[in-house]
């Protein structure tokens, strides 16, 4: 007997369907592809995978519960129910995506292509949700808890971030802000910062720290003997570091990398006059503006995420 409980299936458009939306047509998203030497076959292959994937996860879901589909580009706008369980048809990014928009929701990642995923964030198949899903509605499935970041704004806006959160200039220019951990603070001019989960730890501030380390390196410095590796999903707090900071008589440099959590948390006030924001886990166009005199709280936030493994 189908449960009561609504399932909520996540999807995402494919490469195909991107540039029909962009171009109109399949013969004109077709010549763009090959025209630029690229193989249009594998844009096919994947969405007809996906296509696949996506009847199979469909069916599967539907024999145990009611199902409402949901793309991606309208997590921002969709209110979950509480006890909504959700489905997130695959990359990484869409399962990152969608947990910052629950709170306590279960979250099942179901890999659509494990030939072109590696799916950390993905642990099952579509074959798996016919098994899987009567279980996490039963709750008999255990899920790993996963720690988000949290920046609240001076006039009460809120974001939230499962692998990270940016901190600065809209474009490619340079960010102007205070920046104040505990009792430290300095301001500072830099391409802006990013502040990570334990689940970020192997994202953005992965690239950040290795390019740091290969430049101390090639300049004659020591480099530590192990550089830091993934961080827990659940730890407790979270991890920033200030990209490119530039060093003037205005402006600092000695408050560059470290923590923050809940007792300790990271304030930032903005000092430019257009163009500062805030964004979380990659989305550029879901933005908060952070200009000048607003202050960002960043720190752990209340909710924390639970990945059905």
């Amino acid at each position: 007997m189908p449960s009561d409980r609504k399932v909520v299936l996540v999807t995402r458009h494919s490469r195909i369907e991107e540039l029909i939306a962009r171009f109109h047509t399949p013969d004109q998203a077709r010549f763009y592809v090959e025209h630029l030497g690229a193989d249009f076959s594998d844009y096919v292959a994947e969405h007809e995978r996906y296509l696949v994937a996506r009847r199979t996860v469909e069916s599967a879901l539907s024999s145990c519960a009611r199902v409402q589909l949901l793309d991606r580009g309208f997590l921002p706008t969709y209110l979950f129910a509480p006890d909504d369980v959700v489905v997130a048809l695959g990359q990484d990014g869409v399962v990152a995506n969608t947990l910052k928009y629950l709170d306590g929701q279960p979250l099942i990642g179901v890999n659509p292509d494990p030939r072109r995923y590696d799916g950390v964030l993905l642990p099952f198949q579509p074959l798996d949700v016919a098994k899987v899903l009567p279980e996490v509605l039963a709750n008999r499935r255990t899920a790993k808890d996963v720690t988000m970041a949290k920046a609240t704004l001076s006039d009460g806006q809120v974001m939230y971030a499962v692998n990270d959160l940016f901190v600065g200039p809209k474009s490619h220019t340079s960010a102007r802000y205070e920046l104040r951990v505990g009792s430290r603070s300095e301001i500072q001019s830099s391409s802006g910062i990013i502040v990570s989960t334990g689940l970020g730890s192997t994202a953005w501030m992965k690239s950040i720290v290795t390019g740091s380390l290969a430049v101390t390196q090639e300049l004659g410095g020591s480099a530590p003997p192990l550089a830091p590796g993934p961080m827990p999903w659940d730890v407790p707090y979270l991890c920033f570091a200030v990209r490119e900071p530039f060093p003037s008589v205005a402006t600092k440099t000695t408050l560059v990398f470290g923590t923050t959590d809940v007792k300790t948390p990271m304030k930032v006030t903005s000092l430019m006059p257009e163009h500062g924001v805030i964004f979380s886990d990659g989305i550029e166009n879901d933005f908060l503006a952070f200009n000048s005199g607003i202050e960002a709280t960043i720190s752990v936030s209340e909710r924390v995420g639970h990945l059905i493994h």
